[in-house]
């Protein structure tokens, strides 16, 4: 019996009937990559998506004619069920030969799209296929993993050593049939008759990409406080659930600070375009997704005039937020200002809540103050210190009312969520900012809160993170947290410590949407955290190699203070058995006897004296008693 769904599935042949390419990570509404595949695809334009992709990108499609080109036939039946899109099944060489395409995307690799039932072709081939496939004046979107990026660094297991069923095709720098810079892909592309565009890096993961960074933007910008901040954010939550070789956040923003940033991503998404059979008329509007940044403009743009960011901003979230450049520089934007707010269900609005109406002004520039402060640390810089910690606390004064208390996201500005103008140079008179304006707290808060949770929050960074600083090693977090303050000019105790990461712990709870359960078990490990653990929720082996080699400093110190204290008991015991000793000998001398034999009766006297004024004593009470009768 002939179905709907059957007349929009082609199985040219070459299907892989018991394989399936959809079980990698899904994000809310195809992610970052979705935005971007929505940006390149004009309305009511033919596109091709080759190889397997989240079923958010396709829904965010829904205004193109969309085929699917897959190689897993149950993905396809499934795609074709739930989806009013056209799906051949089969590999590259199931694609008509007559037919072209406005904008093909390739976002899950070449590697995806050829199947084994079929004859190989390569990477090369595949690249070929595409681009014959592709319209002139179309655009190539395609995903290239790095074989040296960040993923691969931190990776417990080597690239070159799985043996799962997904990694029967391994890619390295080895294999001279595909690319292994952006350069070389570049070339590639140009090979196969195609212009090359711009290029995006993605992180944390090529495959489910959370953040999409303008590669260009990367290497003007090292110092960039929102490009740190969103590295960082984007590296620091995805690997807590697998062991890592080291944080892979740390290295991102070292990267970031290098000018490798985009080069050590862990993928790139690239865009390229086959040129048109003859330039455009003049007056004709240019090609959106391949017109060059304007030269007029301060701060880069993306190519084709793309924004220069895209991040997704995790449950509850407002979908993806992105960074457009104008002429003054860069500004936020949110696609749909108004599906966000309503898309952002909070599972507590206790302690924070976003706004995504907030997210339209210029982004503030300058560097993270976080990333200043820790670098001052490293150098033990007590007067950066000093400068930066009491510029950030006379900052929060001045936002605060007559009782002492903030509001907004100034109550919420933690040192990785302000920047600093100017990048903190010596001598200069620092200017703070809040980076993210749109979380903002429901309740006023207590000024010296706000500023403990910052300050706990960095604590916690440096003690856990194993960071050199110039204070004393056997601080604990609390106790680190006061020092802080009181380097920033301000006396806080433990209490108001205690009250703040209380504040962090509903804070984290709202940002993450967690539920009663959840919430008490980060509490506790909130509560918990010394300065001999790992950080937080991330199993890194360098970490705690870090964090064991803290634990044995602190067990030396520990045995060495033990060892002190035995040694000052010995000698105490020593000089206790000479001074028995001592009196022993002196006790048997004639001199000592002749006065014991002359104090003997005088104490016996004493005591008869004692006894006998004690029995006199007792029988005058009953006449006393008499006499007060009367």
């Amino acid at each position: 019996m002939t179905t709907d769904t059957s007349t929009r599935i082609a199985l040219p042949g070459g299907e892989m009937l018991a394989w399936s390419d959809l079980t990698g990570r899904r994000l809310p509404d195809g992610g970052p990559l979705a935005a971007l595949a929505a940006r390149v695809v004009p309305a009511g334009a033919r596109v091709l998506l080759a190889g397997p992709h989240d079923p958010g990108l396709v829904d965010r499609l829904a205004h193109a004619d969309v085929t699917c080109l897959l190689r897993s036939w149950p993905d396809g039946s499934a795609l074709a069920e739930d989806r009013p899109v056209r799906v051949v099944v089969g590999g590259p060489g199931g694609l008509p030969a007559d037919e072209t395409f406005d904008v093909v995307i390739a976002a899950a690799g070449l590697d995806a799209v050829e199947s084994v039932e079929g004859t190989p072709v390569g990477w090369d081939g595949l690249l070929r296929r595409l681009a014959a496939v592709l319209a002139p004046g179309g655009t190539l979107l395609l995903r290239l993993d790095n074989p040296v990026g960040l993923t691969r660094m931190v990776d417990t297991t080597p690239w070159y050593a799985g043996r799962d069923d997904a990694d029967w095709t391994v890619g390295g720098v080895l294999d001279a049939g595909r690319p292994a810079n952006l350069e070389q892909a570049r070339e590639r592309l140009a090979g196969a008759g195609l212009r090359p565009g711009g290029c995006f890096a993605a992180y944390p993961e090529p495959g489910a990409p959370t953040a999409l960074v303008d590669a260009d933007a990367l290497a003007a910008y090292p110092g960039s406080g929102l490009l740190d901040a969103v590295l960082h954010g984007a590296c620091a939550p995805g690997r807590a659930d697998r062991p890592v070789l080291q944080d892979p956040a740390r290295l991102a923003v070292d990267a970031l600070h290098a000018g490798l940033g985009a080069a050590l991503a862990p993928g790139w998404l690239l865009l390229a375009h086959r040129p048109a059979p003859a330039a455009p008329a003049a007056g004709d509007p240019p090609d959106p997704a391949g017109t060059a940044p304007g030269a007029a403009r301060t701060a880069p743009a993306g190519p084709g005039g793309l924004p220069v960011l895209w991040v997704q901003t995790g449950p509850p979230g407002i979908g993806v937020v992105e960074v457009t450049a104008a002429a003054d520089g860069w500004r936020w934007r949110v696609p749909d200002p108004v599906a966000a707010a309503a898309a952002a269900p909070f599972a507590t609005r206790a302690a924070a809540w976003r706004d995504p109406a907030v997210l339209t002004g210029a982004v503030p520039e300058g560097r993270l103050l976080r990333t200043v402060l820790l670098d001052a640390c490293l150098r033990r810089d007590l007067a950066a210190l000093r400068r930066l910690l009491r510029g950030y606390a006379a900052w929060l004064d001045a936002h605060a009312d007559d009782a002492g208390r903030l509001t907004g996201a100034t109550a919420l500005a933690s040192l990785d969520n302000v920047v600093l103008a100017g990048g903190g140079a010596a001598g200069a008179s620092p200017g703070f900012a809040v980076l993210d304006p749109s979380w903002r707290a429901s309740d006023p808060w207590p000024l010296d809160v706000t500023l403990a949770r910052g300050l706990w929050r960095f604590a916690a960074a440096l003690a856990t993170g194993g960071y050199a600083h110039p204070w004393s090693s056997t601080l604990d977090v609390a106790g680190l947290t006061v020092v802080l303050a009181g380097t920033a000019g301000r006396d806080l105790d433990r209490a108001t410590v205690t009250a703040a990461v209380d504040a962090e712990v509903a804070v984290t709870a709202a940002l993450r949407g967690l539920d009663n359960a959840d919430r008490v078990a980060l509490a506790d490990e909130l509560r918990a955290v010394e300065p001999t653990a790992p950080p937080v929720g991330l199993d890194s082996h360098q970490q705690l190699r870090e964090a064991w080699l803290r634990q044995r400093a602190e067990l030396t110190r520990v045995t060495a203070l033990l060892r002190w204290t035995e040694e000052l008991l010995t000698s105490r015991e020593r000089a206790l058995r000479r001074a028995e000793a001592t009196i022993n000998l002196l006790s048997g001398s004639i001199s000592y006897r002749v006065g014991r034999l002359a104090i003997t009766p005088a104490r016996l006297a004493k005591r008869g004296a004692r006894a006998a004024k004690r029995r006199a004593k007792d029988a005058l009470a009953p006449r006393r008693a008499e006499e007060e009768q009367q």
